[in-house]
């Protein structure tokens, strides 16, 4: 089956063909860094990390870009409020971005163009559309002429009426339409600026992906992904500038996620349910947090809720152990020969492989996923030898499948701790032996502090981190 994903800008499924063969340019939107980001930013960057690693796992060559917007309204006021210079905020945010989603699972992109790295780049851009006319300069502001782009809306699929008549837009009498928007805006009195043609200033914010998308990966894009808040006027305004300045199409398809909702209602400060992805990982394991996201469609609203991950936590823990009761299980007596769970398991990935093959449906490719759990733990259970091939065939689909959705949790092999967590639990087995059972539990207590689960069975003593 062929990879197909819907896309925003015709409202429809359609089949993955890129412009290049063999290779992904794959844009996503990336935070403004002036705090700490939500955990509804955590969906799209969660959601679109597995699009990424499906496509790798398909053999694509994937170029994936996500930015930083390190220079806009947002950054200027806040680093005013701490008494810091906007470029001393984005550094800190910026590490605190990436120390947040790798505990996510959320692997680095390709490229991680920063705005004010960029600033020549959105300068040329913004000359371009002014030579060609799409562009015009009123006292040192360069505003884009929404008017001189007869596709205005196409993303939205709404005209111009429709749009002002549902967008909160700042009167300006300067402006040509009331839906012209800032492409450089000219200096103030304590803002960070650069000199250009039209006097010193810094660029607006939608020309600032524009941009650094087009200088990292050409003119076309193959995908541009970001939440679905940002379809109007965010990215409607990209596909003008981008399109009024080359003559070219600027992405093939467009891919948005739907919102986050905390107990029902939309995030937001004002309604008190604001909730960054920091604090979320403080609270719930990471694990859990990335499952969750997985476990509806990306295109659906999703209901954050303690009772939603608490049984996204159980969920991360049946995987995790099906993955350490299948590494014992191979270690010890199995049989040869051929086993039906061979086919159960090859069953199961192909479900997976048709799930995300379908618009990436990564609730669906966790159930067949689930199903491939309960089959392997119903076959060892159930086996008095299990079947070595049947197990060899469930361990490569896991680890497949891990490599896409990252949500079994790493082998204790690989653990940081893991010298000194056998060490204490060989004391542990000595103290026994010699029934010494003080010491035995007090051991045990004190891995169990650290989150160290034991479990005593007749092949020695197995330990886990909790989830």
């Amino acid at each position: 089956m062929t990879l197909r994903l819907y896309n925003d800008l015709t409202r429809k499924k359609e089949p993955f063909v890129p412009i290049r063969e063999g290779e992904v340019a794959f844009y996503v939107c990336g935070p403004t860094v002036y705090d700490y980001f939500h955990i509804g930013n955590a969906r799209p960057f969660i959601v679109f990390d597995v699009l990424r690693r499906y496509m790798e796992h398909l053999g694509y060559r994937v170029t994936y870009v996500q930015n930083f917007t390190d220079i806009d309204d947002k950054m200027i006021n806040r680093a005013h409020e701490m008494g810091i210079s906007v470029q001393e905020l984005a550094e800190r945010f910026i590490s605190a971005y990436r120390e947040d989603a790798e505990a996510l699972g959320v692997r680095r992109p390709t490229h991680s163009p920063r705005a004010t790295h960029h600033i020549d780049d959105i300068i040329a851009l913004i000359k371009r559309l002014v030579e060609k006319k799409h562009a015009y300069v009123v006292d040192g502001d360069v505003y884009f002429d929404v008017q001189s782009f007869p596709d205005y809306g196409k993303l939205s699929q709404q005209s111009l009426e429709d749009l002002q008549s549902g967008a909160r837009v700042d009167i300006d009498i300067r402006k040509k339409h009331p839906l012209d928007f800032a492409l450089w805006k000219a200096e103030k009195p304590g803002e960070p600026s650069w000199e250009s043609p039209w006097g010193r200033g810094r660029p607006g914010w939608h020309i600032e992906c524009s941009a650094m998308s087009t200088a990292m990966l050409g003119p076309t894009l193959d995908i541009h992904a970001g939440g679905s808040d940002l379809i109007f006027p965010h990215h409607e305004n990209e596909i003008a500038q981008a399109e009024a300045a080359t003559g070219m199409p600027f992405v093939r398809y467009w891919i948005h996620n739907g919102y986050l909702m905390i107990d029902q209602e939309k995030m937001s400060k004002s309604l008190g349910n604001f909730l960054t992805a920091r604090a979320a990982r403080g609270k719930y394991p990471p694990l859990a947090i990335r499952l969750f996201m997985l476990s509806a469609h990306y295109r659906s609203p999703i209901n954050f809720s303690e009772e939603g991950l608490l049984q996204a936590k159980s969920a991360a823990e049946r995987l995790r152990n099906c993955s350490l009761e299948l590494d014992e299980a191979l270690r010890g007596k199995t049989a040869s020969g051929h086993s039906p769970l061979v086919e159960e398991i090859a069953g199961h990935r192909q479900a997976f492989m048709a799930q995300m093959d379908d618009d990436f449906n990564t609730a669906g490719a966790l159930g067949s996923l689930f199903e491939t759990v309960r089959a392997v733990n119903g076959h060892i259970k159930e086996e008095l030898l299990p079947s070595r091939a049947g197990l060899e065939a469930a361990r490569r689909f896991l680890d497949e499948a891990e490599e896409v959705m990252g949500v079994i949790k790493a082998p204790v092999a690989d653990d940081p701790d893991r010298e000194r967590i056998e060490r204490l639990i060989a004391e542990r087995d000595e103290a026994r032996k010699v029934k010494d059972f003080t010491r035995a539990d007090a051991l045990r207590d004190a891995l169990a502090s650290e989150g160290i689960i034991l479990e005593d069975g007749s092949q020695g003593t197995r330990w886990k981190r909790e989830i």
